[in-house]
């Protein structure tokens, strides 16, 4: 196991989409995985690393609230999208006054989270890329409030606000043992033309979820 920190991360919504829910969002009962290692990559990423999430500690109990938000109805698309840089076609954007739609969205309110993660190294790090290197820029950075871009809790509208854990992480209101079902762990990119999800069975006891003996499945 590499270098370890302790980060807790808060903030007043969060919406972790269920991949089952289509066309209303549906959150999570607590952040998945993936979208704590794109929380911790938002403060200190570089190819040479690699983050791997081991321990989720929810702070807070669960609560949902309802809200409805304004969206677009299509994206954009890509074969357009390259046209357009190749010079071929003119872009053609996406005019939200016309392609409108509000929909309900599911949120989880009033999130607290400490994630225990660890880095490994991979085949990009080069002689000067050390573990104790990235680890000293990784505990300034969140000593500083230090990030590349906000962190956030899900969607860009959600921001999370963090800060180090140096001593005991505390204890907050832990909600009680609940098992939460098949959950997203992250994506797969060992295909970078056939990405595919990764799941596991997520269980909470005392307040955390363990992941450092999961069972991921597709």
């Amino acid at each position: 196991m590499g270098f370890g920190i302790r980060v807790e991360t808060w903030g007043d919504y969060a919406l972790f989409t269920r991949p089952e829910m289509k066309t209303e969002r549906v959150s999570y009962d607590v952040i998945t995985p993936s979208a704590a290692r794109g929380l911790i990559e938002a403060i200190y990423w570089k190819p040479a690393i690699r983050w791997i999430i081991d321990c989720i500690h929810v702070l807070k109990p669960v609560r949902f609230t309802n809200v409805r938000r304004n969206e677009v109805s299509s994206k954009l698309s890509s074969s357009n999208a390259k046209s357009a840089m190749a010079g071929i076609a003119e872009v053609k954007p996406i005019i939200t006054a016309h392609d409108i739609q509000q929909r309900a969205s599911l949120l989880l309110k009033d999130v607290r989270y400490v994630i225990e993660a660890h880095f490994e190294m991979t085949d990009k790090a080069g002689e000067e890329d050390t573990p104790e290197k990235h680890y000293n820029i990784m505990l300034r950075r969140l000593r500083e409030g230090q990030c590349y871009h906000q962190p956030c809790f899900g969607c860009r509208e959600f921001p999370a606000k963090f800060r180090l854990v140096e001593d005991e992480i505390p204890e907050g209101e832990r909600p009680k043992d609940r098992d939460l079902g098949y959950m997203l762990y992250d994506m797969d990119f060992t295909n970078k033309r056939d990405i595919r999800p990764t799941f596991f069975r997520a269980q909470m006891r005392g307040g955390a979820i363990d992941l450092r003996n999961c069972e991921v499945v597709w």
